[in-house]
């Protein structure tokens, strides 16, 4: 810690004995809501930063390289997405990636915590542009339970973007939730959850066990795809992709590589990459399945 002073913003991952630091300019807000705290800061080189008990959630700088990759790489997977559910999300910006495919027809947001959003809209307005588009719907409240009662086969794509797998969201990260979800999906539903950081040894077992419980939910294919995250744990991110019978593997290539919107870090290339798994993920997800994909 030597050189640092009051004016840093510090989450300490003690397990892992390492930390992530930036510098701040003030705390522009706090509050405790009956689920957590949440913290906005504005940082010196990272935008506004919001941390929920003390951990960091999302900057303003790189928020994009993940809201990016937990909606097209699933979106670009399914041959025609109609209708996804957002679990969590509350600060909008998947919901915001979802939204600018034009094909889309409905998008609900399940978030647990309104105050997340309302937020987000304050300190992270250009997260929220697609707040107010009429395909955008929401739902404050118990997101497992609300998957429990949708309706079978409602919908084409569940992306669960949540926080780590403890408290409110511990439940996001079993099987019984993926099961939830594959009922509430369609015949070639895909599903897609952040899995964490791949160098982390908690991590590495969360990903282990996503494929474990998602092929035990039924799913056919599962595959985790990596990029790049720098506020969050190693800055070395994941999301794992299952299927109930479409493979991760055959994305849309084609569309992907004409779609009709910009994106910062998203295409087709990094889409392909971002599925190459190095060899210590490999064998860590399994010899039954070595490449996280074909059974």
């Amino acid at each position: 810690m030597t050189g640092l002073d009051d004016n840093w913003f510090t989450e300490i991952y003690a397990e892992e004995s390492i930390a992530f630091s930036l510098r701040i300019r003030n705390k522009l807000h706090e509050e405790t809501t009956p689920y957590q705290t949440i913290s906005i800061y504005e940082t010196e080189t990272f935008g506004n930063l919001m941390a929920i008990d003390g951990c960091v959630m999302l900057s303003g700088r790189d928020n994009f390289l993940y809201h990016e990759m937990m909606a097209h790489p699933v979106l670009f997977t399914h041959r025609n997405p109609k209708r996804v559910a957002i679990i969590g999300g509350g600060d909008c910006g998947t919901l915001q990636e979802v939204l600018r495919h034009p094909d889309i027809e409905e998008v609900w947001q399940a978030e647990i915590d309104e105050r997340v959003t309302r937020l987000s809209e304050t300190w992270f307005p250009e997260l929220c542009t697609a707040n107010t588009d009429p395909r955008a719907n929401f739902f404050f409240g118990d997101g497992i339970k609300w998957v429990q009662d949708t309706d079978p086969g409602y919908f084409d794509i569940i992306i669960v973007d949540s926080t780590d797998p403890v408290g409110p969201a511990e439940g996001l990260f079993t099987r019984d939730f993926y099961r939830d979800c594959f009922m509430a999906l369609g015949e070639s539903g895909l599903l897609v959850q952040q899995t964490e950081s791949p160098l982390m040894d908690e991590s590495k077992s969360i990903i282990r066990k996503a494929h474990e419980d998602m092929r035990g939910a039924g799913y056919e294919h599962t595959k985790t795809l990596l990029f790049p995250q720098p506020v969050y744990p190693t800055g070395w991110w994941s999301c794992t992709l299952a299927g109930k019978t479409t493979p991760p593997e055959y994305f849309r290539e084609a569309d992907a590589q004409e779609k009709p919107f910009p994106t910062r870090y998203y295409t087709a290339d990094v889409h392909a990459a971002a599925m190459a798994l190095p060899p210590f993920l490999q064998e860590m997800i399994g010899e039954d399945h070595p490449l996280g994909g074909e059974g």
